[in-house]
């Protein structure tokens, strides 16, 4: 039988399968990709605890649907995306690397230099759906500084392991790490 944590958050329920990612790690594996009733019942209430913010933003691509959703319900008309590889669409592209918890390699995050300059001078949210290690997160916040954007908050449904214990963030409940020897 497979092992899963229960995840009570906004008042839904979920039962999170446990997923090793390490030989010394597992991690309760929470995708809210195609789950409506948890990002709507999410976004309202990480809306409610941001400060005043003109700009949201997101790395690509787990936390759209929630950053859509939360931008919904703040009557804004557009959000924000740093993509995984450039586009050859992109307009001098502003470039980060990062090495994400579940990735577990090297990737980058790209914000078109449109963007940028959209953000520049703005109020900035960082929405996510899960902060663990904080790696993504400072990477994204980077992108947002070279592009003269000023970071106010940076969010997320879910603060895994020590990331519950930063002052920094704003969340609606705590993921544990599943360690073991």
């Amino acid at each position: 039988m497979e092992k899963t944590y229960t995840l009570e958050v906004a008042g839904v329920t979920r039962e999170l399968p446990i997923m090793p990612i390490a030989d010394n790690l597992s991690i309760a594996s929470f995708v809210i990709l195609g789950d409506t009733e948890l990002v709507t019942a999410a976004a309202p209430l990480l809306a409610e605890k941001l400060p005043e913010v003109d700009v949201l933003i997101t790395a690509e691509a787990k936390g759209i649907p929630l950053i859509f959703e939360v931008s919904r319900v703040l009557h804004m008309k557009k959000y924000y995306v740093a993509r995984k590889s450039t586009k050859p669409y992109m307009d001098s592209p502003l470039i980060n690397e990062v090495e994400s918890i579940t990735t577990q390699k090297k990737q980058i995050l790209c914000l078109d230099g449109a963007d940028a300059r959209e953000i520049a001078g703005k109020r900035v949210a960082i929405i996510d759906d899960v902060i663990s290690t904080g790696k993504s997160l400072q990477a994204i916040e980077d992108l947002v500084v070279q592009a003269g954007g000023n970071v106010v908050a940076r969010a997320a449904i879910l603060a895994e392991g020590d990331a519950a214990k930063r002052t920094d963030i704003l969340f609606l409940q705590e993921l544990p790490l599943f360690p073991h020897e």
